[in-house]
């Protein structure tokens, strides 16, 4: 059995006639026993720009705050595919034994739909990971122009961190109270009983403040 997704953004009426879009989420790619055709990944337009990182179950972000990831469309060439270039940023809340740098710049390359494979930049050339959007969205928000914008992503264990899931709010300040409870409902009802667990265990807010 496949898991759907939310493939369009979600709208309400001026009047409130019409109900938004129930979200619901796909499951990682290594869940699905096959593809999922209801998943249509977000246009690159869409999703190139700044994002703020409000709720993760990684746990590097928990002695972080002010998280944000940008990404930036690297048009083809020369045969090679559109390329998203990819920067991290954040601000260390406590001492760790290693020194937290406060960015970290890589290149995404395709790697099916709606799914990427990360390589570092610089010194960290040597770091790959593999990631998924698992959904994306927009909701009405009162004061926001064209609403809030939402995604849900998925990453792949790797040498540095375990596997683990990230939800983005393309407002500075997060995600509003309403979507992220949303969000949370369906990452809950995951096909993917492993990743529905690890949502309801692990998911914690991340600071921010500016």
């Amino acid at each position: 059995m496949e898991d759907l997704t939310l493939s369009v953004p979600a709208v309400t009426s001026t009047e409130g006639t019409e109900k938004p879009t129930p979200i619901t989420l796909r499951s990682p790619l290594k869940y699905q026993a096959s593809s999922s055709s209801a998943f249509k990944s977000p246009p690159l337009e869409w999703l190139q720009g700044t994002w703020s990182v409000t709720h993760s179950t990684l746990p590097m972000w928990r002695k972080a705050k002010n998280v944000q990831i940008t990404y930036t469309i690297i048009p083809s060439s020369a045969g090679r595919p559109i390329l998203l270039d990819d920067e991290v940023t954040s601000e260390p809340t406590q001492r760790t034994l290693m020194p937290q740098p406060k960015s970290i710049k890589g290149i995404d390359t395709p790697a099916g739909e709606g799914a990427w494979d990360w390589r570092g930049k610089g010194l960290l050339k040597i770091a790959t990971s593999h990631w998924e959007v698992l959904g994306w969205g927009e909701r009405e928000f009162e004061g926001v122009k064209g609403g809030e914008k939402w995604v849900v992503t998925w990453f792949a264990p790797s040498l540095f961190t375990p596997a683990g899931m990230d939800i983005y709010s393309s407002r500075k300040e997060g995600l509003s109270d309403g979507t992220f409870q949303e969000v949370m409902n369906a990452l809950e009802e995951l096909e993917a009983k492993e990743m529905a667990e690890l949502a309801k265990k692990e998911m914690r807010e991340v600071k921010i403040q500016y």
